[in-house]
């Protein structure tokens, strides 16, 4: 079967022929009647096997969900015409089913019911305002995604994997230094069974948690929190690294030269210890990056890094380029961070680069500044030198170290 990304887009028929229900805890009762119509009028019935229990009686063939999901996309696409019913919970359009196959089949031909979201009855529940918290989800997704929200004052909604994972995000707060933040566990909400316990994460011992089950957070933490700020340029300790590092000074003007923009793809050439690409996704969730690596320790490095700055997304491919770069996926923008003097690096790379993309490449080397300067002379763009010192101890007084210079081009293809 085709992926998402690899399904043509379908001609519409004009005609709605697919239902998508939000269902909750209430079941049937709590379904409007044009939503029960809908259920009732399928031909085949889609949903996890607590959806289809909810939604009993069905005079439909009830389908359940196979793992992974897509796994049934061909066969929805295969029923177009007759009365399908997808059944999802709370709101379909909102990290639910409802969002995936609209990519597949055109708005025109479906006719969908949401109900309250989890973020929406949490809202309700706490008294917050939907509008001022994050909403995140958990369900198949890294725990490490979390870092870039802990934000001191923060409000996040969580939509859990399992009854386990809010002990798992209380762990990861109170690691971070945010165990002082309360934690609300809303379980089944919106059903007879529904509860909301609290505790702090630090002393989180809630048992037997629902598995079903939205967290609610109020990020708190003292002067020891470790907060990732949302300017570029972290503190190069945050960095595992063996010395192959972008400084945080020259990283902040990196970033800043390669001018990122959300959604975009990143190639971060030579990574090191993936710095700049970590960076570049902390700065929009829809940042993408590939970093590319030849050493395999710092592979494994940089790896780790994503996982604890809290970009677990980052790609990494070890290799050494320019015969790695081959078949991954196209970047919008490319940084070279080491590696630049050997053959056929930058020319790979530019090639690579599509039309509006942006190139910034540094060197700490003669050799690597020579590549620079003579792509400076044939294409143009900005070509800069960056001095940076810093104060040091000299026995008991101070005076500043400076740290190699660094030669900097930065281009946009035409």
């Amino acid at each position: 079967m085709a992926a998402l990304s690899d399904a043509p887009e379908p001609l519409s028929s004009g005609k709605a022929w697919l239902a998508i229900v939000g269902i909750g805890e209430d079941g049937r009762d709590g379904l409007s009647p044009a939503a029960r119509a809908a259920l009732d009028g399928a031909r085949v019935v889609y949903g996890g096997r607590r959806h289809l229990a909810l939604a009993a009686p069905l005079d439909a063939e009830a389908r359940p969900w196979p793992s992974p999901i897509s796994a049934a996309y061909a066969d929805i696409l295969a029923l177009r015409g007759r009365p399908t019913c997808l059944l999802a919970t709370g709101d379909p359009f909102h990290y639910g089913i409802g969002a995936e196959i609209a990519r597949l089949v055109p708005a025109a031909e479906i006719r969908a019911f949401p109900q309250p979201s989890a973020f929406s009855l949490a809202c309700a529940r706490l008294g917050w305002p939907l509008a001022e918290c994050a909403c995140l989800t958990l369900h198949g997704r890294a725990l490490a995604g979390l870092v870039p929200h802990l934000q001191p004052g923060a409000r996040l909604l969580v939509l859990s994997w399992d009854g386990a994972t809010p002990a798992m995000i209380a762990a990861l707060l109170t690691e971070r230094g945010f165990g002082a933040s309360p934690i609300s566990v809303c379980e089944a909400m919106g059903g007879p069974s529904e509860v909301l316990r609290t505790a702090v994460a630090q002393d989180f011992d809630l048992p037997g948690i629902a598995a079903l089950n939205t967290v609610a957070i109020t990020v708190a933490g003292g002067p020891e929190a470790r907060a990732i700020g949302l300017a570029p340029g972290l503190d190069d300790a945050w960095f595992e690294n063996d010395g192959q590092l972008t400084k945080a000074e020259v990283r902040a003007v990196t970033l800043a030269a390669l001018r990122p923009l959300a959604g975009q793809r990143l190639w971060d050439v030579g990574a090191g210890a993936g710095s700049v690409g970590i960076e570049w996704m902390l700065r929009h969730p829809a940042m993408t990056a590939i970093a590319i690596e030849a050493d395999p320790a710092r592979a494994g490095r940089i790896a780790r890094n994503a996982q604890t700055l809290g970009v677990p997304g980052l790609t990494v491919v070890q290799g050494a380029a320019p015969a790695v770069l081959a078949g991954l996926p196209a970047p919008d923008a490319i940084f070279v961070g080491g590696g630049l003097s050997a053959p056929g690096v930058l020319p790979a790379v530019l090639a690579a680069l599509a039309g509006g993309g942006r190139i910034v490449a540094n060197a700490v080397t003669l050799e690597g500044e020579a590549v620079l300067l003579a792509a400076f002379s044939e294409r143009g763009g900005t070509l800069r030198r960056l001095s940076i010192a810093r104060a040091d101890p000299v026995g008991s007084l101070h005076g500043w170290r400076s740290a190699m210079p660094v030669t900097q081009w930065a281009w946009t293809k035409p």
